[in-house]
């Protein structure tokens, strides 16, 4: 999954025929970048995301509870879904030691199915900080920036995978990784960094779609 978050390839989870992702009441973040996920869902099912820049929006759900492009029990845009559903993987609530929220029953219900097992020290210290990032991000919610605040348990629990690097640190004495506590103000700046960077990043998307129109 952290590929994923990078950009380096989606995630791979053996879903099998499982929706609850896409049944669950879950609004899903469409970034400006995205253009051609925005160019294959109706612009009718779309509104921008409270909170973050001009641009982002989120696709919401229908009546039942279930995304809008879901047909037939399955993705009618799955070749063009966006980054959020690409990189969505429900192992990441226990990796961070948290539940999926309440009423995502579903989601509960099939992230409990996963246990986890470390080939070696390292592997373990990682997954230790992991959890610690969780801990962190929820105690400190209200000091992160606004665009990197998480709003509910998935976007905690994605948060800690995408920083939990800040929570290691080699200790030379012992020739281990260790689990450590980074400053508030040091995870404050990488996620600002983060969120300039994208921003970057779908400025320069749309200015490429904005020129390929043109030509």
């Amino acid at each position: 999954m952290g590929q994923a978050l990078r950009g380096e390839r989606v995630s791979a989870v053996p879903c099998g025929d499982c929706t609850a992702c896409c049944t669950s009441s879950q609004f899903v973040h469409i970034g400006p970048d995205e253009t051609e996920t925005l160019a294959h869902i109706p612009a009718s099912l779309l509104f921008p995301a409270p909170g973050l820049p001009r641009g982002h929006v989120l696709l919401g759900y229908d009546e039942r509870g279930h995304c809008p492009m879901l047909v037939d029990g399955r993705c009618s845009i799955y070749e063009h879904r966006p980054r959020t559903c690409r990189t969505y993987d429900c192992r990441v609530f226990p990796a961070a030691g948290i539940n999926a929220d309440a009423d995502k029953v579903f989601i509960v219900r099939q992230s409990r199915r996963w246990n986890f097992s470390f080939p070696t020290h390292e592997d373990a210290v990682e997954h230790e900080a992991v959890r610690a990032a969780a801990s962190f991000l929820e105690a400190r919610r209200d000091a992160l920036p606004i665009a990197s605040r998480p709003a509910n348990a998935t976007q905690l629990a994605v948060l800690a995978l995408d920083v939990y690097p800040l929570f290691l640190a080699r200790d030379d004495r012992a020739g281990r990784t260790k689990v450590v506590e980074p400053t508030v103000e040091t995870v404050v700046a990488e996620l600002t960094l983060r969120v300039k960077a994208r921003e970057r990043k779908g400025r320069r998307s749309k200015a490429g779609a904005k020129a390929s129109r043109a030509r």
